[in-house]
């Protein structure tokens, strides 16, 4: 069947107040770019005339400025999940104008397709290409597509020509039945491929074609600076003494990176290291680093949910094309994520926290305990289920007015079950077959920076006694300190004992 072409503010004039909205996309890539845009200046012209205007949106994880900071700007959110990195959301977040409930990336899609948040009105997906038959190739990033599409009452495509149609066969597109139904999912190497190279949704949905032309304006990192280096010379290190050590296979294990300057920093060592073999990925996002890796023959294989690039590497990729085409593959966030399948193939995780304890546990959600950074995403889905979870994080921040390495977590996101590895610009933890005093001394001795170390034994001393002796009315006097003085370094237990 034909498909009309429409404008995006022909589309944003079709989406409603209180409608539930899913995006395909994992963060920017993959993220529809033009109706959000529109929508927000809906948003504006509602609110201006004194009438309501406000979705719930849902995700694969980020987005962008075109989706998050606009909608965001315009007060345009009810409810938002399950990830966000945007400055201008996470102010809506903190400040209680947007309600953000913070999910495993893995579960999204089955959640939403037992009805736990509701129907989903609307689903905005990005396309390659797209036939009259409704088979539809992706962009540059996979998310909960294949649920919203399933779902959504009506769809929007978001024709991109900046994507070349060159891209099919680089998706995987698997919906696993839902319990009691479910089976195995049938991946036994990162390399297996399950599912369909393209997106096949209902015709008669597609309420519109909006032919669109951008990049996926991802900003580029930061070069890495001394202490992102050393954290990445420092998780090298660690896996090169594991793997002579016999530990790790000679075959070698998948891995998952996070994102970042830490995580980028880490896959330019892994590409430099002569003593570890050539890998393969089975991760959630790659970035720029992989790019390079791939060309270098250093990583074999990527499955990811999404090709994070800056437009400069993605601009790199579709010239390249028939070299990348069957060395990386997209699969949506329940599969890339899946906790069956990292425990299954041995995958290696290596995520970013913003603070441990002196115990092993991980915030990687909340400033001082409180304010939503960024959310858990896929963290938890892979540290839980991996071979081998490492955690990285510099020991101090803002030129050492902040301990990264504090007495108790102000909020626990991984717990000290499922740290293995804790890695800082100090050196290396390995917490592993230790008892909790143990892994404490070994957390101060290795990674604490040298300025906090007298302060952390000496919360060690306190005396509280136990199996794990924290000292509950003492446990916070670094983040105490920071609120009441702007300093940890000024913690003072004689105001708690």
């Amino acid at each position: 069947m034909a498909f009309n072409t429409i404008t995006a503010k022909e589309a944003a004039e079709m989406i409603n107040n209180g409608d539930t909205v899913g995006l395909s996309g994992f963060t920017a890539p993959g993220t529809p770019k033009f109706i959000s845009e529109e929508l927000a200046k809906k948003a504006e012209r509602e609110h201006e005339a004194g009438r309501p205007f406000k979705i719930n949106l849902f995700t694969g994880a980020s987005t962008s400025d075109h989706v998050d900071g606009v909608l965001s700007r315009a007060n345009a959110y009810n409810m938002r999940a399950p990830y966000q990195n945007v400055p201008d959301l996470r102010k809506r977040i903190n400040s209680h104008d947007c309600h953000y409930f913070d999910r495993h990336l893995s579960e999204m899609a089955q959640e939403m397709r037992y009805g736990t948040y509701g129907p989903i009105d609307v689903a905005i997906i990005e396309a390659a290409d797209i036939n009259d038959k409704g088979e539809i190739v992706l962009g540059c990033g996979m998310g909960n597509v294949p649920t919203f599409a399933a779902m959504a009452k009506k769809i929007f495509i978001e024709l991109n020509d900046k994507l070349p149609h060159a891209l099919l066969g680089m998706h995987d597109v698997y919906m696993p039945l839902d319990p009691p139904y479910r089976r195995e999912i049938p991946i036994f190497a990162a390399n297996d491929r399950i599912g369909s190279p393209i997106l096949k949704v209902d015709p008669a949905k597609i309420a519109g074609i909006v032919r669109t032309s951008s990049y996926d304006c991802v900003k580029p990192f930061t070069a890495p600076d001394e202490v992102s280096k050393q954290i990445g010379s420092n998780v090298v290190r660690f896996l090169v003494s594991e793997y002579k050590a016999g530990r790790l296979p000679k075959e070698f294990l998948p891995l998952q990176s996070g994102v970042g300057n830490v995580a980028n920093a880490v896959l330019y060592d892994l590409g430099e290291s002569k003593e570890l073999p050539n890998f393969m990925m089975y991760t959630e996002v790659i970035q720029d680093a992989v790019l390079d890796l791939l060309q270098k023959g250093k990583c074999t294989f990527a499955s990811t949910c999404s090709m994070t690039f800056t437009d400069e590497t993605e601009q790199k990729l579709f010239s390249d094309l028939s070299f990348f085409h069957d060395k990386i593959l997209m699969r949506p966030a329940e599969i890339s994520n899946n906790p069956e399948v990292i425990r299954r193939i041995g995958v290696i995780a290596m995520n970013t926290a913003l603070e441990a304890d002196l115990f092993g546990s991980v915030n990687s959600t909340h400033v001082l305990g409180t304010k939503m950074m960024n959310g858990i995403g896929g963290s938890g889905d892979f540290t839980r289920n991996a071979y081998l979870s490492i955690f990285s994080c510099p020991s101090i921040s803002k030129g050492g007015l902040i301990s990264n390495i504090v007495p108790m977590v102000a909020h626990p996101d991984h717990s000290e079950h499922s740290v293995d590895i804790l890695i800082t610009d100090q050196g290396i933890a390995d917490l592993r077959h230790k008892d909790p005093v143990e892994r404490a001394h070994e957390i101060i001795n290795n990674c604490a920076h040298p300025i906090y170390r007298p302060l952390l034994n000496d919360y060690l001393k306190l005396g509280a006694g136990g199996q794990t002796p924290h000292t509950l009315h003492a446990a916070f006097a670094f983040h105490n300190a920071f609120n009441e003085t702007g300093d940890m370094r000024n913690a003072d237990y004689a105001k708690y004992v």
